[in-house]
């Protein structure tokens, strides 16, 4: 199993002082103030117990009203299990194929969640700028499940709902099933998009609390199932993680927070705008969709990812994920804005200083 860098860099860069942390992918945004007033009333009624499986079901109707208000897309309660972050949702869902395809670059853990559950995984080549699956070369590949995510980690592409469709279209007639990651729903700077559910009423979606709400620490997420395999899903959570943890179920109750929400979705549009701006003239990138992340191209000056963001913590004090992490990408880093604006622009300093220092490869 390959391990994720992400965190040995983490590690490494918490060894400094005054270091600009670039490098992992969790808001530094609270969440709602509605959510600490939930969680303070939950602690003080005692929600310290396990709840069924499925999580609370005022939560699971919640998120059902969450893609009607988003998506006009109507989902059952009952399709919903609410899971312990993502991490758990992708294993439920992994259980349901044999072969799994999904495009490359993308979240390391996606590969070693199959391994795991010693599914084969195929990696779908795409490349800059748009870093998108082309459909008509599907056909070239052998597998049974196809997975998508959209907003992607690291590249911020986003599938427009022409595209999504036509995705979902293919999985349909083909037989395959489609697993849709949407975690960075929300945080997409564009009005064209949508939920796999609206095109595929069979796929497998999976959403969470860390990203657009803004609750990492809560180890919170859900995935949506069809009607057949809701039953399956369930003994499967029930084995893996028996429930959610309670006080964050019923924290997330005032997660639904739109005008908050909005806040958040402008504050990191802002950032993506300042520094891409700011980086665009040293590495070349595309300007992401979605998500919070700067996909940096470093081949002018290194084609060792790792090193370079070690160079770059070391003499930047900036630290950035290496490509490395999200698959055969060692002339790629990936910076992270989720730092506010007066940080960034220290960090752009620094990185434009840094680059100054270096041979162009």
């Amino acid at each position: 199993m390959k391990p994720f860098i992400v965190m040995d860099v983490v590690k490494k860069a918490r060894e400094f002082e005054d270091v600009v942390h670039l490098e992992i992918g969790e808001p530094d945004l609270l969440p709602s103030p509605k959510v600490k007033d939930e969680l303070q009333k939950a602690i003080k009624n005692n929600h310290f117990f396990y709840t069924q499986t499925k999580g609370l079901k005022t939560l699971r109707e919640k998120i059902a009203n969450h893609y009607k208000i988003m998506y006009n897309v109507d989902v059952n309660p009952e399709n919903i299990i609410v899971t312990t972050g993502t991490s758990t949702a992708f294993l439920i869902a992994f259980y349901f194929s044999k072969i799994i395809a999904t495009p490359t670059p993308g979240y390391p853990c996606y590969e070693n969640f199959a391994e795991i559950e010693n599914k084969s995984f195929v990696k779908l080549l795409t490349s800059f700028p748009d870093y998108k699956i082309n459909i008509n070369e599907l056909n070239y590949y052998d597998f049974d499940t196809l997975m998508i995510s959209s907003p992607n980690n690291p590249t911020g592409t986003v599938y427009e709902q022409e595209q999504l469709k036509n995705i979902c279209e293919y999985c349909k007639k083909n037989d395959k099933l489609l697993i849709s990651d949407e975690l960075y729903h929300g945080l997409v700077y564009s009005e064209n998009y949508t939920t796999a559910l609206k095109y595929n009423k069979n796929a497998i979606v999976i959403n969470g609390f860390s990203k657009y709400f803004c609750m990492p620490g809560f180890r919170l997420g859900w995935i949506i199932v069809p009607d057949n395999l809701i039953r399956k899903a369930e003994i499967i959570a029930q084995n893996i993680l028996i429930s959610a943890p309670t006080l964050s179920q019923y924290a997330a109750l005032e997660a639904f927070d739109y005008e908050y929400l909005h806040y958040v979705r402008e504050e990191f549009k802002k950032r993506r705008n300042f520094l891409y701006n700011e980086l665009k003239n040293i590495f070349p990138m595309a300007k992401p969709d979605g998500a919070f992340y700067l996909w940096c191209d470093i081949s002018r000056y290194s084609n060792n990812s790792v090193e370079f963001c070690t160079q770059m913590l070391e003499n930047a004090k900036v630290a950035a994920t290496p490509g490395i992490d999200f698959g055969e990408f060692n002339n790629f880093i990936r910076i992270a804005y989720t730092k506010n604006i007066k940080e960034l622009e220290i960090a752009a300093k620094r990185i434009k200083n840094f680059i100054k220092t270096l041979k162009k490869y």
